[in-house]
């Protein structure tokens, strides 16, 4: 329950910490306007990575037979796609998007927007099922308990603390630094975060590579 409880913690927090459009946007509002409206601004984000998890959660339950009979498979797509994911949070320049994000009023505009903003974009739903199958997340999952139902509940839950407490976390250390944070450095923060991706996502294939070899 525990090791199972941690990897949803893990998913949510690489799904929700790449530092996009959205985390910039999100930065931009607690500087701006306070710790309130980036509160509502990653609320926005995070109900949109819930729906992603669930359908992801929900499709993922017909093909666990499939997921365990290539399992190996899968999880070099896993980390391919990490690492895809990795070079493209590097590449990218969400301060240039930013420019095109128009600012809002209050709490529920900021957070439809983040949702309507997060919600366009479909791959994550990919990314999902790319970390189900690297962490072996559905199989564990469903060791839980007899009821599917209640499974895939606590799948999307640990999921959702995860995205969570990434967003409080950062809201929180911007808030802190309120005043005195160039936003600029976000991007700083976003290349970090590919680096990482990309050095996990070679660093676990290597492992299992070498992991028959030690078996």
């Amino acid at each position: 329950m525990i090791s199972v409880f941690v990897k949803g913690l893990i998913i949510g927090i690489i799904v929700s910490a790449p530092i996009g459009p959205i985390g910039l946007l999100c930065a931009q509002r607690t500087l701006s306007k306070g710790r309130a409206h980036g509160y509502a601004t990653a609320i926005g984000a995070t109900i949109s990575d819930l729906f992603y998890a669930i359908i992801a959660v929900c499709g993922m339950s017909f093909v666990v037979d499939f997921i365990n009979d290539h399992q190996f498979g899968l999880r070099l797509g896993g980390c391919a796609a990490i690492f895809l994911y990795g070079l493209y949070t590097y590449i990218n320049n969400p301060v240039n998007k930013l420019n095109k994000i128009q600012p809002t009023k209050d709490y529920i505009q900021d957070c439809l927007s983040s949702f309507g903003l997060t919600i366009t974009n479909p791959l994550v739903i990919l990314l999902f099922i790319a970390l189900f199958a690297k962490f072996n997340y559905v199989s564990e999952i469903y060791t839980i308990t007899n009821n599917i139902l209640t499974n895939n509940i606590l799948a999307v839950l640990f999921i959702l603390i995860g995205a969570a407490l990434w967003w409080m976390l950062l809201v929180n250390i911007i808030s802190y630094f309120r005043g005195r944070f160039n936003i600029r450095g976000m991007g700083v923060i976003n290349r970090g975060t590919g680096i990482i991706l990309m050095v996990l996502s070679v660093g676990v294939f290597l492992f299992w590579a070498i992991e028959p070899y030690f078996s």
